[in-house]
């Protein structure tokens, strides 16, 4: 009797021992490694950063504006030819939302002049010159022919000042792309050397305007 006690408490602790291995096993798995059950062991894929895209921005159109400087009616301008000051009034009598393209434009100067250490010499206009261009969108278009008068008059118009010279030339119709057109001038003058004398210096002055087409 007291054998099989033994043996069966022989029995017992052989199997409390066999039990701990296994319980001490299953501990040592999931330490070391990846459960059996977790799935995430079978993804094998990367994942890599997706590029942001950058936007290229779209130029913005510059738009010019078309300079008038008869927008208000009329322009005053000073040049200066050699020791004479010049001023000079430019005017329209068609206003300006006439001036179009195809219309015949009255432009409508009239200039005086003062000389500087005035001695009692007289000096006057002998020849004026307009030469216009014609300005478009994409840029320089066909023109009209210069404009000039000659004095015809020896030496030339008087223009000292209170008297003043005035005239009006005809712009005839123009390239129906036109936007614009600039007049430039050329003013030739006779000064007499001492007062009294039939001898005379030439001066000359150079003046632009500008003046926007109106559009249909």
């Amino acid at each position: 009797m007291a054998s099989r006690r033994a043996i069966t408490g022989r029995t017992a602790l052989r199997s409390g021992i066999a039990a701990s291995l296994g319980l001490a096993s299953v501990v040592v798995l999931s330490g070391c490694g990846t459960a059996p059950w977790d799935e995430s062991r079978f993804n094998t894929s990367t994942s890599t950063a997706t590029p942001t895209s950058r936007a290229t921005p779209t130029p913005t159109a510059t738009i010019t504006p078309v300079v008038n400087e008869l927008a208000t009616g009329s322009a005053k301008h000073q040049l200066q030819a050699g020791n004479i000051a010049l001023t000079i009034d430019y005017y329209s009598t068609l206003s300006m939302d006439e001036w179009t393209a195809e219309a015949n434009k009255p432009l409508t100067f009239s200039l005086n002049g003062v000389l500087a250490d005035d001695q009692g010499q007289n000096f006057y206009l002998s020849r004026v010159t307009l030469t216009p261009a014609v300005n478009g969108i994409t840029g320089s278009l066909p023109a009209p022919a210069p404009l000039s008068d000659q004095a015809s008059v020896a030496p030339g118009y008087y223009i000292k000042n209170p008297y003043s010279y005035s005239q009006t030339f005809i712009i005839p119709a123009l390239d129906p792309d036109a936007t614009s057109i600039t007049v430039s001038f050329t003013y030739e003058i006779l000064l007499q050397t001492a007062p009294g004398t039939g001898d005379y210096a030439k001066q000359t002055a150079s003046d632009q305007l500008t003046i926007a087409i109106a559009q249909p």
